[in-house]
């Protein structure tokens, strides 16, 4: 089994209501009306938004995901989002472990770890993240951070046909940055080894690229080996610019 590629678009915190009916709407609609096969596509808005886009994409190919989930099924944890409402609320993925969440708000390996071990124990796919800071590649750290990352993240039962692992350099994401073609191999590489060591089945692991991912240049980046997709910040909201990100997704 070749992992399928997927296009996973994280809204981070943007969209109101109509905005999300009409971007979702839009994608549904382009997804219906194509006429090659596609990759698989999610759609990751605010938590608050879940809801408006699974309504908008219902009947389609689109997925909804969410951006966070709590590593608890329930209890007192204000502000936060068990996996099993994102479950019933009609998700199928959960971003975790972002590196906006592991700077922000200090989530370490085994919280990402936790986090995506409820996920799969509510039957989401965890989007499990990792990539290295400016610093640490220019200290020539880039390797072992992710070596790092996807050993304490992944969880023991995770397989390709539960999980992804997006790799994402955090030095490139939003920046409009990107690595060259090489870069990108090269630590697709070390993510899949690493995952392989643990797991038996890291040939068929879908590992997603993500950083500054837009239109103009996805079918450079979605081309090299190793890269089964991507995870689109700025770029999945606007429903042509994503669409052209979609529909240079690997063919397999």
């Amino acid at each position: 089994m070749t992992a399928q590629p997927l296009i996973a678009g994280n809204w981070k915190m943007n969209g109101s209501t109509a905005q999300a009916k009409a971007l979702a709407g839009d994608l549904a609609a382009r997804a219906k009306g194509a006429a090659g096969p596609l990759p698989r596509i999610a759609l990751c808005p605010p938590a608050g938004l879940i809801s408006t886009v699974a309504a908008a994409v219902a009947g389609s190919v689109v997925a909804v995901g969410a951006q966070d989930c709590h590593a608890k099924e329930k209890g007192a944890h204000t502000g936060d989002t068990s996996a099993v409402l994102l479950k019933d609320l009609g998700c199928t993925y959960v971003i975790v472990g972002h590196s906006e969440r592991r700077a922000d708000h200090g989530e370490t390996n085994e919280a990402v770890r936790t986090k995506a071990e409820a996920a799969l124990a509510a039957g989401l796919t965890p989007i499990i993240c990792v990539g290295e800071t400016e610093a640490e590649r220019d200290a020539g750290k880039a390797a072992d951070v992710v070596r790092s990352q996807v050993s304490g993240s992944v969880p023991a039962k995770s397989t390709a046909a539960n999980t992804v692992i997006a790799y994402e350099p955090v030095w490139a994401i939003g920046t409009g940055r990107t690595p060259t073609p090489d870069d990108v191999k090269a630590m697709h590489a070390v993510a899949r080894e690493t995952y392989g060591k643990a797991h038996a089945d890291g040939a068929d692991l879908a590992i997603l690229y993500g950083g500054s991912v837009k239109g103009s240049n996805a079918a450079t980046l979605l081309a090299v080996a190793g890269v089964d997709g991507a995870l689109v910040g700025g770029a999945s909201l606007d429903a042509a610019d994503f669409w052209t990100i979609i529909i240079n997704a690997p063919k397999r």
